[in-house]
């Protein structure tokens, strides 16, 4: 059984995160190890919420993990709090990556044209130089041209998307992905693996709910580890994270806090059959 590192915080309420990882890479067939990077009583879009800082405690699972010859098929990272956590992710892959060991890196920083109140252009340069490391990036539309240093634009054409996903490759990794980019009302991402271009669409859900970018990312990796080729295990991501927010979308009683993924986890095993 293949396995995954996957390095980010844990909410014990709220569907992202490790939350959402772990039970989607586990219904994958590939075995999940999360690596917590704090643990949340809620995820932050709770008005409050408790959070336990584990930086600390990083290198200790880090040093455990090395005396065990404990070894990964991949390393992911989704949310990073700070510079000097990047710093220890960084520390962690260059232990860890073995000569087939694959590095998905999700540069979460801001969406919407937004970036998070905490990031900085000194955190951006940081996540620039951790996605040199990577083999799968996959930004959102804000932190594309983030980590491209352009002015945000929501809506590019494809031509502007290839000239984007060209400028991402040259951070270092083979294969691109730029999420959450709106066609009419359509919804998907738009990819580059060194050679072609390819997007994929879905209809868009009127909900809004938190992580479904890590739901996109946990599939896609997932899928590929499943040898599915890149754009068949994009398009995997962009159908289970499209039918997630449907099934959200048609419960009067859905939680604001989160995607009913829970729910399409069937369909997702239907669709690696296929």
């Amino acid at each position: 059984m293949k396995r995954i590192a996957t390095i980010q915080d844990f909410s014990c309420v709220g569907k992202c995160s490790l939350t959402v990882a772990l039970p989607i890479i586990s219904a994958m067939g590939i075995e999940c190890c999360g690596i917590p990077t704090a643990v949340l009583s809620n995820h932050t879009g709770f008005p409050s919420f408790y959070s336990h800082d584990l930086t600390e405690d990083i290198p200790r699972i880090c040093e455990q993990l090395s005396t065990h010859k404990i070894t990964f098929d991949a390393i992911s990272t989704g949310y990073i709090a700070s510079i000097s956590q990047m710093s220890l992710i960084g520390e962690f892959i260059r232990e860890f990556r073995g000569e087939n060991t694959l590095v998905f890196i999700d540069p979460v920083m801001g969406d919407y044209g937004r970036l998070y109140s905490q990031i900085t252009e000194q955190y951006a340069e940081k996540m620039r130089g951790l996605c040199a490391h990577a083999d799968i990036i996959a930004p959102n539309l804000t932190e594309a041209y983030m980590l491209l240093g352009r002015p945000y634009r929501d809506n590019p054409d494809s031509g502007e998307l290839h000239d984007m996903l060209k400028g991402l490759s040259e951070l270092g990794a083979k294969n691109v992905v730029i999420t959450g980019i709106l066609r009419g009302g359509k919804i998907g991402c738009a990819a580059f693996d060194g050679k072609d271009f390819c997007e994929v669409y879905r209809k868009r859900q009127d909900v809004f709910c938190s992580g479904t970018g890590d739901i996109f990312s946990s599939v896609l990796l997932s899928a590929i580890l499943r040898d599915k080729c890149f754009e068949r295990a994009l398009e995997i991501a962009v159908e289970f994270t499209a039918e997630a927010a449907r099934l959200t979308a048609a419960d009067p009683d859905r939680p604001f806090y989160g995607v009913n993924f829970e729910q399409a986890i069937p369909y997702l095993i239907r669709l690696l059959e296929s």
